[in-house]
Parts: C-alpha cells; sequence; structure tokens
C-alpha cells in the first residue's frame, strides 16, 4: 500500500485486541539463566518464590516453554478501557527533520497512569485477587507504575501499598498524589518503617535512593505481612509476557498496510516496555523467519547495558531478593539524583540481558540533556508532551532518521512511546532555566560498585 494513504493513527478493532501474552522464552535457544537462592546458590522453585509472589505469577516466571498464554476474560475486558492503543505515523516529525525514514511510534499514554505500566499492573493485581489475598507491596522509581497499580488495586478492591524513590518522591507531588487518589499508602524509600530501610539509611546517610532500596522494603513489608504479596513493574519475565501486548497489537497493526520496520526502538530501565514491543517481532527473529535491528537506549546516568556486568546480582540493594543473572550495575549502585526521569533500576531483564549477550539487539546510552532537546522538539511537532523515560527512545529514533538523511535510506523506525510527562514538569523546568546537567558515573565508582558483586560459583565478575 501506498505510504500516503497510510493513515496518521492505525488503530485496530475491539475484537483485534490480543487474545494471548506472547512469551518469547519459548524461542529464546538460551534461556534465561534461572533466579538463585542467595542462601542456596540452588535455581528458586515454586515453593521458594511462594512467599513473596503470587502463585499463578509464579507460574508465568518459571515457563520458558508455552509460546502463548491466554490473556483472562476480566483482565481483557480491563484492556477495552484503553486499549487498542494507536499506532501512529509520525508524518510532522518526519517533514520537520526531512528525512526519507518512516517513523511510527506505539502509544502508550492514552490511560490514566499515564503509560503502558498498566498493562501489567491489572494482570498482576487480578492474579493477586483470584488468590484471595488483601493487598500487595511495590516500589516505583518516576511513579507510573506506583500510579498504574494504585488504579488496578482500586478496580480490583486490593490494599496497595508504594515504596516510591526518595528523589522521586520529592520532585513529584502529584503523581504521589493521583497514588493516594486511587488509595494507595506512599512511603518515600529508603525508610524507617522497614528493617531493611533503616539499614540502607545508616549505611549510606541522606541517600536520595534507588530501586533497589524502594524493592527491599517493598519485599519486607509483603513477606511480613498477612495476605500481602509483593509484585514488580518491570525485569522480571512475567512483566515482560504481559507487556507482550504492545508488541503483538504493534505488528498486527503494521501487518494490516504491509509495513515491516527496519528498526525497534525502546527505552531501558528494567526492560518492561523494551521488552513488550520487541517480542514478537525477536520471535521471529529467533526463528529465522526474518530480520530485524533492536536498539535499547538507556541514561548515561544508569548505563546497565553498555557499561555494566553479566552477572548473577541481587535484584534489591536490601540483598533479600533472589540473584537473576544480568547486565547489572550492582545492587549497591544509586542513580546521581541529578537523573531527572525514571530508567534508574541497576540491572536489567533477564530476558533482555541473554538476547544482548547473545547479539540479537544492541544497546546506547544516551545524556539526559540531549533526551530533553529531543522531547522538546518531539513535543512541539507531534503534540504530544512525551515521559522522559520515552524521550530517551525518541532521542535514538530521531539520530536514526537524521542517519537516513544523510544517507539517503529510507528505513523505517518503529519506537515506543511509553507515556507522557505531564508529572514531570520538574524536570522539563530545570531544562529550560539551564539548570539540567549530565551526570556520568565514572568508571572508579561502577568498580567500587562491581567488586561487592555476590560470589557465585563459576562467576567471572569481569565479564
Amino acid at each position: 500500500m501506498a505510504a500516503e494513504k497510510i493513515p496518521y493513527k492505525i488503530y485496530l478493532s475491539e475484537e483485534e485486541l490480543p487474545r494471548t501474552w506472547y512469551n518469547v522464552r519459548a524461542d529464546m535457544k538460551q534461556k534465561p539463566a534461572p533466579l538463585l537462592n542467595p542462601a542456596t546458590g540452588a535455581p528458586m522453585s515454586f515453593d521458594d518464590l511462594r512467599p513473596v509472589f503470587c502463585d499463578e505469577l509464579i507460574r508465568q516466571e518459571l515457563d520458558d516453554d508455552t509460546r502463548e498464554i491466554p490473556i483472562p476474560d476480566e483482565i481483557r475486558n480491563f484492556y477495552k478501557m484503553y486499549r487498542p492503543a494507536p499506532l501512529v505515523r509520525a508524518y510532522c516529525l518526519e517533514e520537520k527533520l526531512g528525512t526519507p525514514a518512516k517513523i511510527y511510534y506505539k502509544f502508550e499514554g492514552n490511560n490514566t497512569s499515564g503509560s503502558h505500566k498498566l498493562n501489567s499492573a491489572i494482570a498482576q493485581a487480578y492474579y493477586a485477587r483470584q488468590q484471595g489475598l488483601t493487598g500487595v507491596t511495590t516500589e516505583t522509581g518516576a511513579g507510573q507504575w506506583g500510579t498504574a497499580l494504585s488504579m488496578a488495586c482500586a478496580y480490583l478492591g486490593l490494599d496497595c501499598k508504594v515504596y516510591m524513590v526518595k528523589c522521586s518522591y520529592e520532585q513529584k507531588p502529584f503523581r504521589r498524589e493521583v497514588m493516594r487518589t486511587y488509595g494507595a499508602s506512599v512511603t518515600p524509600s529508603p525508610s524507617m518503617e522497614t528493617e531493611v530501610g533503616r539499614k540502607i539509611l545508616a549505611e549510606h546517610p541522606g541517600t536520595t535512593g534507588s530501586l533497589g532500596c524502594a524493592i527491599s522494603e517493598a519485599v519486607e513489608k509483603a513477606a511480613s505481612t498477612p495476605g500481602y504479596r509483593y509484585v514488580l513493574g518491570s525485569v522480571l519475565n512475567q512483566v515482560l509476557l504481559h507487556q507482550s501486548i504492545i508488541g503483538v497489537e504493534a505488528k498486527t497493526a503494521l501487518d494490516k498496510y504491509g509495513v515491516v520496520p527496519d528498526i525497534i526502538i525502546g527505552c531501558a530501565g528494567g526492560g518492561s516496555n523494551l521488552g513488550g514491543l520487541i517480542s514478537p517481532f525477536m520471535g521471529e527473529k529467533l526463528r529465522g523467519e526474518r530480520d530485524y535491528r533492536f536498539i535499547a537506549v538507556e541514561p548515561a546516568s544508569c548505563p546497565s547495558f553498555t557499561r555494566g556486568r553479566f552477572a548473577y546480582d541481587f535484584c534489591d540493594t536490601g540483598m533479600v531478593c533472589p540473584l537473576a543473572k544480568m547486565y547489572t550495575l550492582g545492587s549497591n549502585f544509586i542513580p546521581s539524583a541529578n537523573h531527572a526521569g525514571g530508567l534508574r533500576y541497576h540491572g536489567m531483564s533477564p530476558v533482555l540481558s541473554q538476547l544482548y549477550h547473545d547479539g540479537y539487539m544492541e544497546a546506547v546510552s544516551v545524556e539526559q540533556t540531549r533526551v530533553f532537546e529531543a522531547a522538546e522538539q518531539f513535543a512541539r511537532v507531534e503534540g504530544i508532551l512525551p515521559a522522559p523515560e520515552s524521550s530517551h527512545a525518541i532521542r535514538v529514533a530521531i539520530d536514526e532518521a537524521l542517519r537516513c538523511k544523510e544517507t539517503g535510506e529510507e528505513k523505517t523506525i518503529l519506537f515506543g512511546l511509553t507515556g507522557t510527562g505531564y508529572f514531570d514538569m520538574y524536570a522539563y523546568e530545570k531544562f529550560h532555566d539551564g539548570k539540567m546537567t549530565d551526570y556520568i558515573p565514572t568508571d572508579a565508582e561502577l568498580e567500587e560498585s562491581f567488586a561487592r558483586l555476590p560470589h557465585v560459583p563459576g562467576q567471572d565478575k569481569t565479564v
């Protein structure tokens, strides 16, 4: 079909809403390494994980073989409030850039939580309620995940306890208040209300926090509260499974018009949106059916892919969670408070880490001033104020489109617009006032963190 006949926005019908999640692990030749019990070094079993996670979510976490997992009707009906999400052809951006590239973005910000996070939040809350639990605990960085989970729990009648990274808690009071509007309690992390929080504050007085700190507190709270379990917004296999709905919808929409992307780009913090967006396309690549170029974009201030180590590490700063093999900066790494967006996790999804290690995708890191330059440019042209996290993908999509302008190549680019930035105006203000700076951790700082990676037999910390 001729390019001019492709609409600005491609909407799928309600009947085209996916009925299954796609599990990319089923097509991976080299499966992600198993979670390890930090006490014994043995792979975590179903029973090992039960004190922390919901039963059905553990089954999804451990399932490396089932390619298609049905979406329960109640979850699918909830999805219909805001899905299928539009796939947008960025005609205006293409024109302003003067590029021969064709640019598409999958927009996940058309729900009250403002991001893709709701796709997994409603699934995890649903399975918690099905198990008869009364509440869940979680962490949140920039606040999108906490907002989404608060919304899902309000809908399903569950209590919700959120530990929010302290610097974000202070910088984003309105995001905090949205969570409270949905009935969640929100605590700045690290806090004095958990044993691990008190320990972290004693070791790092005045710390601005990290996702690793908040995870430790949320896990402790869940394990010590009857009727509660812990849920996580990224990193885990189950989360990437739920987020696959992004990529399945995007591929269905592109297939309707015979469009095949050459380059697929997503921002990367823990891996939820990137893993969800690329999953069905990666499946084709793994099966040898089609080739794509995948680019993960991370902040230069928290560069787990580009400067991290592929090693077993704790998933949290308090070292109470299982060990995961992933690209990591070390569980004690705390990003600079100068970093304005989310994408603050010290590690990366084991699924994406394995794919990256095996050469199926590439990664780049970008400074935040360049990210906000791209965000502003996009907002002025496409009319959406993007979240800082999404703007990492926008930055590299623009760079790739400009490279096409230089070479004359007519490549098709797809990127994930994971959410809106209307609660991130503090960061936009810093950028506009010229007060935003680019802090990049030194090699010495990273080496200090790497030196504290846990000892696992056969693991080389220098990988």
